[in-house]
């Protein structure tokens, strides 16, 4: 029995993913930029490659 992946289920987890990242950015700037200033760089390319793949994923599936 071979299980379908709900495109629409999938480019939600993707955005999630990108969502997530970008909290954590959003903590650091809210609250610890001084102290945590050195994961910014990491984040933001975390955060590019999610929200690439999410968006490079929206295409192939024409949502």
């Amino acid at each position: 029995m071979s299980e379908e992946i709900d495109p629409k289920k999938e480019l939600a987890k993707l955005k999630r993913l990108a969502t997530d990242v970008a909290s954590q950015i959003h903590d650091i700037v809210e609250d610890t930029l001084w102290s945590d200033y050195v994961k910014m760089p990491d984040l933001a390319a975390q955060l590019y490659d999610a929200v690439k793949a999410a968006n490079d994923y929206k295409k192939a599936h024409s949502l």
